[in-house]
């Protein structure tokens, strides 16, 4: 019997589910933003010592010179500045690294990013006598370049191309050598050892703006890339065999997310240290608003990302006196949030 005719779906009921979605992820962008300007504000404002808000704008807008001026400028400026580049880019890269490896408690450093920049920054001190952040982060950014190229050879060794287990298994093997390396070289000299410790803490404190002009080019190509790489995403959520059937090239689609992941997280690795959560959790925080599509779910988990780095920052701050830095927050508050995650709504299937 036919179906009566209001019963039916109609394409007109689509478009307006559809439109729905669409305003609810745009407001959900502005939404962000807005979050983001108030939590940048509190970066400025608040630490060891409060600056008030109109003191603030005035430090930002019409500066005399002042102490608020120096302390909004040339201390809390860039703190602030370089937390919402790593933010931004840990956040995307968590949320490539889950979507390319199809694995939900995936992060950026299960490429080797992390130790491979560790190794780097370690072999600068002790080996060339290289000073200073300015100095190093070159070698960190070089070194999680040269991890992560290795870890992605040797996962598509045998000819059939990188696939998700190998690896994940390719960067763990790397990280666990690269580990042992480096507590090799420390161990033996207190210099090394001292700088390994404070970086592998993960802070934003003492960056100033150079630094943030250091990492930001790479930031910005990454982030194109990432971009960029959301279709092929998008499809591969499907099933590569799938993803073959509709005219993505799985090979180009992985070596493109892996230089995304390789150019932002190498970057916020090298300047601040591996930031610990961040990568891990906010992908599953975008995922709920935004659904499967990695064309919003990269922009969302970018802005959340920056967030909640600096929120966790302004946090460490009032508790500590600046004493406390953002990478220990992040794991004392993230590994609760992320528990509680996983089990009010369980882990998304990737």
């Amino acid at each position: 019997m036919a179906t009566p005719l209001a019963a039916r779906p109609s394409a007109g009921h689509g478009r307006s589910r559809g439109g729905r979605l669409r305003a609810r992820r745009i407001t959900g962008l502005a939404g962000l933003l807005g979050l983001l300007v108030v939590v940048s504000a509190l970066s400025l404002a608040y630490g060891a010592h409060a600056v008030p808000l109109d003191a603030v704008w005035r430090a930002l807008t019409d500066p005399a010179g002042g102490e608020h001026d120096i302390i909004v400028r040339s201390l809390r400026g860039p703190r602030t500045v370089v937390g919402i580049l790593a933010g931004i880019a840990l956040g995307v890269g968590g949320a490539l690294m889950q979507g390319h490896t199809r694995n939900p408690i995936a992060d950026p450093g299960l490429l080797g990013v992390n130790q491979g920049a560790a190794f780097a920054i370690v072999l600068a001190v002790v080996v060339f006598g290289v000073q200073g952040i300015h100095g190093f982060i070159w070698f960190g950014f070089a070194g999680a370049l040269v991890a992560a190229v290795v870890v992605f050879l040797l996962g598509a060794v045998g000819g059939r191309g990188s696939t998700p287990v190998t690896l994940a298994l390719a960067g763990a093997a790397v990280s666990a050598l690269l580990y042992g390396l480096i507590s090799a070289i420390v161990l033996g000299n207190q210099q090394g050892m001292e700088t390994y410790r404070f970086w592998h803490v993960g802070s934003i404190a003492g960056r100033d703006f150079a630094v943030a002009g250091q990492i930001a080019p790479f930031l910005v190509v990454g982030l194109l890339l990432a971009l960029a790489n959301t279709p092929g995403l998008n499809a591969l959520a499907l099933g590569e065999d799938v993803a073959t059937a509709l005219g993505r090239d799985v090979r180009r689609t992985r070596i493109l997310g892996i230089l995304a992941i390789t150019l932002l997280v190498g970057a916020a690795v090298s300047a601040c240290g591996p930031i610990a959560f961040v990568g891990l959790i906010v992908p599953h925080l975008a995922r709920a608003v935004t659904g499967p599509d990695y064309r919003w779910l990269v922009p969302f988990a970018g802005l959340i990302g920056a967030i909640l780095l600096l929120a966790a920052d302004v946090l460490a701050r009032l508790v500590s006196a600046d004493r406390l830095e953002v990478g220990i927050m992040l794991a004392i508050v993230g590994a609760p949030v992320f528990i509680v995650l996983v089990r009010r709504k369980g882990l998304a299937r990737l």
